[in-house]
């Protein structure tokens, strides 16, 4: 993956609306000019947090373009494509146009539960369709099944064009492993903020983040800190966003990170069903941690 230059802090872009819902692309500039500007190392476009599933597949192929347009090569650009219906992922790999695009993010089947080998050869039929490197992506925590690191090591050893991984499982173990067996070239890449330090210690190469939406800088200065081996001063960024990074999850993602950068001025603090902007409460302790951090 290190050649593609898909490692330190990537950011997975939130997707900006208008008190109608409609997607706001003048908030979507401020917010690419935001993160590109302040240290992102990469962008990941049509992730969970940019709703997604919330999106038609009209209003998917507008944002496609027009962060590829937005950006204009200024750095890597990885595209979601997922789904648990095979077939249906397998033709989108096939049929999209992917220009601008380093590498796809894929996640692991959600909702059907598919065994370990159902798993492995989902992403083997994705991986032989896609002219992109394919980057899994595990979050049991949102598809209701954990892909084993069995499974992810078989999947880095035996099938080409699979480069890397999102793990998001908060299982430890589970990823020292990853990171012990996994061959040379496959990057592991924490998919989630509040455990890329501890992650990146073990040898991860970056993050792909939520917090990096509002505090590129602040994030991205910690992954580089951690890839100079400067674990020290590392610490202390991580320590500091550790309270705010887990408000910002209490009441679901994107939600929480919409309310930071909707007091930045970025964008509207709208989302759409069936998500909702989080909380008087957890708004409140959000704000506070904001007012600490500035």
């Amino acid at each position: 993956m290190a050649h593609l230059n898909i490692l330190g802090m990537g950011v997975a872009l939130v997707t900006p609306f208008t008190a109608t819902t409609e997607i706001d692309y003048p908030a979507l500039e401020r917010v690419i000019d935001h993160v590109v500007g302040n240290g992102a190392d990469f962008l990941v476009v049509l992730g969970t947090t940019g709703e997604t599933p919330a999106l038609s597949p009209d209003e998917k192929k507008a944002v496609k373009e027009y962060v590829r347009k937005k950006t204009d090569g200024s750095v890597p650009l990885v595209l979601g494509i997922g789904g648990n219906n095979t077939a249906e992922v397998v033709r989108q790999v096939q049929e999209e146009d992917l220009s601008g695009y380093s590498a796809i993010l894929s996640v692991v089947p959600f909702y059907n539960k598919p065994s370990q080998e159902g798993i492995f050869r989902h992403f083997q039929a994705i991986a032989e369709a896609s002219p992109l490197p394919v980057i899994l992506y595990n979050v049991p925590g949102r598809t209701g099944v954990n892909m084993t690191a069995d499974t992810t090591l078989r999947l880095a050893r035996e099938v080409p064009g699979i480069i890397g991984i999102k793990e998001a499982s908060g299982d430890i173990h589970q990823i020292q492993k990853i990171m012990r067996e996994k061959p040379d070239a496959f990057t592991v890449l924490s998919g989630d903020d509040g455990m890329t330090y501890p992650l990146m210690a073990l040898g991860a190469e970056g993050v792909i983040s939520v917090l990096g939406n509002a505090y590129p800088k602040e994030f991205s200065e910690m992954v580089h800190l951690c890839l100079e081996g400067n674990y020290i001063e590392a610490v202390e960024v991580h320590f500091r966003f550790r309270d705010m990074i887990r408000l910002l999850f209490a009441d679901g993602n994107p939600a929480g990170v919409k309310c930071v950068m909707h007091d930045m001025g970025l964008i509207e603090n709208q989302l759409r069903l069936p998500l909702v902007p989080v909380c008087p409460a957890t708004a409140g302790e959000i704000l506070n941690w904001v007012e600490k951090l500035r």
